[in-house]
């Protein structure tokens, strides 16, 4: 397997690409262990690694998150780490596990000590590659599911939001994160941007807000774009474009997010 992941990065000249690939690979065997163990009987993929894996947006993505379908079954987080490392450790990989159950979202580093180094990428002998997972273990209600089969390395039957749902946990994060994300900005463009993506799930944005206790007015299905643009107006637009630059496929694409499009795009309501 390590093999597999040398000859994938083989062609690659830039050394953050090479290490976003790298990343990309690992998370796609941690989705399979999750898989092949049971994790997506209960569990739903959403964020920005879903929209990489199941739409292909271009733009590398460092955190596996998830949220219970089911509040009344227990998450298993525990036992699906401990499988996820033994896999790992058979295959020859240096894995340690750094988990964090006792929040609401339970979270955890997978750390891969050397893999870098090991393949040519960093210098340093110790120096550790992360795949971060969170699975939030009391979600917000009125999420939709469904379950789609992609091949990203290998083949994936992944359980996770909706078109809809997706949408609603990105603005949800755009309106209640205490400071400008890029990688949200672009997520945003790149959702707005596709005019057949349907609109967000209301029901699931109203209690996301609602629970983390968001000020300002809950929006509505004709209001959500005029709330974000008030909330865009005041950005840095500098930190936001640093914040995205490193993970995108392509860096001249860090051109489309500035304000102009993105004030646009949220004005442009679709026909």
């Amino acid at each position: 397997m390590k093999e597999y992941l040398r000859r994938l990065i083989t062609d690659t000249a830039y050394p953050g690409l090479k290490r976003s690939i790298t990343r990309e690979y690992l998370q796609a065997r941690v989705l399979q262990c999750l898989q092949e163990k049971g994790a997506f009987i209960n569990w739903a993929f959403l964020g920005g690694t879903a929209l990489r894996f199941l739409y292909s947006m271009p733009r590398y993505s460092e955190d596996l998150d998830f949220s219970v379908i089911s509040t009344d079954q227990p998450a298993g987080f525990r036992e699906q780490l401990n499988t996820i490392q033994a896999v790992f450790s058979a295959e020859g990989y240096d894995v340690s596990v750094k988990l964090n159950d006792r929040k609401t979202v339970a979270s955890a580093f997978i750390r891969f000590k050397g893999l870098l180094n090991e393949l040519g990428i960093s210098p340093l002998p110790d120096q550790v590659l992360s795949v971060k997972l969170e699975v939030d273990t009391n979600p917000p209600a009125g999420a939709v599911t469904r379950t789609t089969l992609v091949r990203k390395y290998i083949p994936l039957n992944l359980h996770h939001y909706d078109k809809a749902s997706l949408l609603a946990g990105k603005i949800h994060a755009l309106l209640s994160r205490p400071y400008a994300k890029g990688r949200d900005l672009y997520d945003l463009v790149w959702y707005l941007a596709d005019r057949s993506w349907p609109e967000p799930n209301m029901e699931l944005l109203g209690a996301a807000l609602r629970q983390t206790e968001w000020p300002g007015p809950e929006p509505e299905t004709g209001t959500w774009r005029d709330i974000l643009r008030k909330k865009m107006e005041g950005l840095d637009w500098k930190a936001v474009t640093d914040d995205v630059r490193p993970f995108l496929e392509r860096g001249q694409d860090v051109r489309l997010l500035d304000k102009s499009t993105v004030l646009e795009l949220l004005q442009s309501h679709p026909v």
